[in-house]
C-alpha cells in the first residue's frame, strides 16, 4: 500500500481515481442513506440495468441509422429517469409491492439492452464496459460531472431533508403533515437515477450498486440518525474506494472488483460483529 501512495504523487490517473472515489462518495453516501432507510436498495440495481436498455438503443441508432449526434449518456439519462418514474408510480398507485416493480424494471431493461446489442453490428466493447467500468480511466470531464452531481444532491438534501426524512421513516405521518408523499418519493427516485446514470458512465453498473448500498448499510449499524448515517456512509465509501485502489495496485488486480470486495467484507464483518455483540 505504501507503493500505491508513492505512485499517487507521480501518476495523474491514480490522482483522478482517488478524487473520483471521494466525489462519488458524497452522492452515494447521501442517496444511499435514503435508499437503505426506505428499504429500496434494489432500486439502484433496477435503474442501473434499465439504463443498459437506453444505452443499447442509442448505440443501435448510432451504428445502424447513423444518428451520431446521440451520445450513450443521453440514452442513459432518459432511461434512468423513466425507470425511476415507473417504479415510483407503480409502487404508489398500482397497489403493487415495490420489490415487484423493481424486479420487473430490472429484467425489462436488461432484456431491451441485450436485444439492441445483438442487433448492432460490430463489437460492443463500449456497452459492455458500462457493466464493469474502470475507475482508473476517468477524465477531468468525468470529475466535473460527478462534482455537479454532488452539488445537486447536497442542495436537494438540504432543501427537502425534513420531508424526505418523514417519507423514509413514517409515510403516514408525512401525509398527515400535508407532505406530497408521491411527488417527493418520485423526486427521490429520479435523483437516485441521476446518481446511478452518471456513476455508471464512470465506474460501471456493478460498482454503482455496491457503492450506493454497502456504505449506507454499514453506517446504519452505527447510528439511528439519518444525517449522521449520511456522513458515516460517505466516510465509509471514501475508505472503501481508497483501500480498494491501494490493495489492487501492487498485484495489478481489477480496482473496481477489489473495491467491491473491501466494501462487501466490511459490511458482512459489521453485521456479524454486531450480531455477536448484541447476543452477549
Amino acid at each position: 500500500m505504501i507503493e500505491f501512495f508513492q505512485a499517487v504523487g507521480r501518476f495523474s490517473f491514480l490522482q483522478y481515481a482517488l478524487l473520483t472515489g471521494v466525489l462519488a462518495s458524497v452522492a452515494c453516501g447521501i442517496i444511499g442513506s435514503y435508499v437503505v432507510t426506505r428499504r429500496i436498495t434494489y432500486v439502484a440495481g433496477a435503474i442501473a440495468h434499465f439504463v443498459l436498455g437506453g444505452m443499447g438503443l442509442v448505440r443501435y441508432l448510432n451504428v445502424v441509422h447513423g444518428w451520431t449526434f446521440l451520445q450513450p449518456l443521453y440514452g442513459a439519462v432518459v432511461s434512468g429517469l423513466l425507470a425511476a418514474v415507473i417504479i415510483g408510480l407503480v409502487g404508489l398507485y398500482a397497489r403493487e409491492r415495490e420489490d415487484t416493480a423493481i424486479g420487473a424494471v430490472w429484467a425489462l431493461g436488461m432484456a431491451i439492452g441485450l436485444i439492441f446489442i445483438s442487433q448492432t453490428p460490430g463489437y460492443n466493447q463500449d456497452l459492455m464496459s458500462y457493466l464493469f467500468g474502470n475507475i482508473l480511466l476517468v477524465s477531468i470531464a468525468d470529475l466535473w460531472m460527478i462534482a455537479g452531481l454532488d452539488l445537486l444532491v447536497i442542495c436537494f438534501g438540504l432543501l427537502f431533508y425534513n420531508r424526505l426524512l418523514a417519507i423514509c421513516f413514517d409515510e403516514e405521518f408525512a401525509r398527515i403533515r400535508g407532505i406530497n408523499v408521491g411527488l417527493f418519493y418520485i423526486l427521490l427516485l429520479c435523483l437516485a437515477a441521476l446518481t446511478v446514470v452518471i456513476l455508471v458512465n464512470v465506474v460501471g453498473i456493478v460498482m454503482v450498486i455496491a457503492l450506493i448500498t454497502l456504505p449506507a448499510a454499514t453506517a446504519g449499524h452505527f447510528t439511528n440518525s439519518l444525517s449522521r448515517m449520511m456522513i458515516l456512509a460517505t466516510l465509509f465509501c471514501v475508505f472503501f474506494t481508497t483501500a480498494g485502489l491501494a490493495i489492487s495496485y501492487g498485484p495489478d488486480l481489477p480496482a473496481g472488483a477489489v473495491i467491491i470486495v473491501v466494501a462487501g467484507v466490511t459490511y458482512l464483518s459489521v453485521v456479524i460483529g454486531t450480531k455477536l455483540w448484541h447476543s452477549r
